[in-house]
């Protein structure tokens, strides 16, 4: 069994579990984010379905998806770039870390780490010192991966 299809088998357990259903398209907006590798606007996932999986899914439809992929916690959006990419623990049944994403700024590609429990306390301390409160811990770095720095 491939990754892609291993991702979305338990992806369908987890929406069953939360109450929810993973229905044909939606399962083609998650593989699309799967098979892709790297951050995804809705409209690029509109074009990458229609030309890689040859299905048609409206742009409006795509939006709703992505809003029921993140509250499944299938898919993160990332705030920088105004884009979306699958979550890497979708086969992990643990509970995990606030994440950090590290983008690249010329290909896009993203690759997801943990920040840490020591790390996310520390956090929400110097934040609420600063007198604020934390809405999301989820990070972004701008950043450029090796294979674009070294074409560079």
């Amino acid at each position: 069994m491939n990754r892609v299809q291993k991702a979305l088998e338990h992806a369908e357990q987890k929406c069953r579990n939360n109450g929810g259903r993973l229905t044909s398209k939606r399962k083609l907006v998650l593989s699309g984010l799967l098979l892709c590798e790297k951050a995804m606007s809705a409209y690029e996932l509109v074009d990458f379905c229609q030309q890689e999986l040859g299905e048609v899914i409206p742009a409006m439809s795509v939006y709703r998806i992505l809003e029921f992929l993140q509250q499944q916690q299938l898919v993160h959006k990332l705030n920088l770039a105004n884009k979306y990419v699958a979550c890497c623990h979708i086969s992990c049944s643990h509970s995990h870390e606030v994440p950090l994403f590290l983008i690249c700024g010329k290909c896009q590609r993203v690759k997801e780490i943990s920040l840490g429990k020591i790390t996310e306390e520390e956090l929400k301390h110097d934040v609420e010192q600063a007198n604020f409160q934390l809405v999301s811990p989820q990070l972004e770095l701008n950043c450029v991966c090796d294979e674009c720095s070294a074409g560079a």
